[in-house]
């Protein structure tokens, strides 16, 4: 079968286990009033983030056109919610893109740039009344201008008190927020919110040919990525595993944010080792049970390849055969995936094959 759509065809990967974390935070907020001046200001310096990730600005310009206007008229318009980051002081945007990005756009005077852009669109209001029609931020009468810079939008700042040592509590706030339309997918949510060295690096992976050969086209989904973050968590991870697997992500994603030069390094070195070895022994079916990828198979094999980085070749393949053969461990990748006792056992089981092809 071939790959034609890489977001429907990992199997076995635990995500859609819907145990709850048994978590509770201590998150304290507080309001703010911004001037849409002074937020335009904030984002084009960086003190205000907005997250880059799969999905992109939707609103069509007649939409921004109508979130000006009322803006203009001095209707309300809905509050944002931002998060402070613990680090930087950075304020990041858990609800509210569109809007600041409207704002940025009319301020800099093209609707939705693209850095590739050759001819950029130029943001003049459209279906508004006659006497905003066509007009730019410039065009704007004085008095229009100094009411849109004066308007002041709300916005509800959080920030994660307890627990201290993660800021987990902030992809959930993010998901309920951007729940409506598209659903974002876990990976996409880590990717606006802990972006940094370690998810520059999966991005980076993401492109290495022998993973591509394997997985197939890259995923619009960051299915992909999220395979390369659940590697890396179950490597440094593994002995404290506890589902639901997607909080596990959450918490590796959030705490290894910030690698350091000489980790990421033995990390980029590790993962294209491992798989390298992996698609040259076995190619591109690797991972799969039947035509789809397994994500389970796809943690505890490519993590024990890894550990040993004189497994190649014949010894690999033999390694392989008879770790996916093993009833115990099709049995580990297959049902509840996610569960401890599950993962426990099918990187034991992998890692007992190993020792007796050493």
């Amino acid at each position: 079968m071939e790959q034609n759509d890489a977001d429907e065809i990992i199997d076995g990967n635990g995500l859609d286990d819907d145990t709850v974390p048994e978590i509770s935070y201590d998150i304290s907020s507080y309001g703010a009033d911004y001037d849409t001046e002074g937020l335009v200001k904030r984002i084009n310096r960086g003190d205000i983030e907005i997250p880059i990730f799969q999905r992109e600005y939707v609103w069509r310009i007649n939409e921004a056109s109508r979130f000006i206007e009322s803006l203009l008229l001095g209707l309300p318009v809905p509050g944002i919610f931002l998060a402070k980051e613990k680090d930087s002081n950075k304020l990041l945007v858990i609800d509210g893109q569109q809007r600041l990005k409207t704002l940025q756009f009319f301020y800099d005077g093209y609707f939705n740039p693209k850095p590739d852009d050759k001819k950029r669109t130029v943001f003049s209001l459209k279906k508004v009344q006659n006497r905003f029609e066509d007009a730019t931020y410039n065009d704007l009468a004085e008095e229009d201008r100094r009411k849109l810079n004066d308007y002041l939008i709300h916005a509800t700042i959080i920030k994660q008190e307890a627990p201290q040592n993660d800021n987990t509590s902030i992809y959930h706030i993010f998901e309920r927020l951007n729940s409506e339309g598209r659903k974002l997918t876990e990976q996409e949510i880590r990717t606006a919110i802990y972006h940094g060295p370690l998810l520059a690096l999966i991005a980076e992976l993401n492109s290495n040919l022998s993973w591509r050969d394997i997985f197939g086209k890259k995923s619009a989904r960051m299915r992909d990525q999220e395979l390369i973050l659940r590697f890396f968590a179950f490597q440094s991870m593994l002995t404290s595993y506890k589902k639901p697997m997607t909080e596990f992500l959450n918490v590796f994603a959030q705490t290894s944010r910030n690698l350091e030069i000489e980790r990421q390094e033995t990390m980029r070195r590790q993962f294209v080792s491992a798989i390298e070895r992996v698609h040259s022994a076995i190619g591109k079916g690797a991972y799969k049970l039947g035509a789809n990828i397994n994500a389970a198979v796809f943690d505890s094999i490519t993590v024990t390849v890894a550990s040993d980085e004189s497994l190649s070749g014949d010894r690999l393949s033999r390694f392989y055969e008879k770790t996916l053969g093993d009833s115990d461990y099709r049995k580990a990748v297959t049902e509840a995936t996610s569960d401890e006792t599950s993962v426990k056992n099918r990187f034991l089981i992998a890692g007992r094959i190993l020792n007796e092809e050493r």
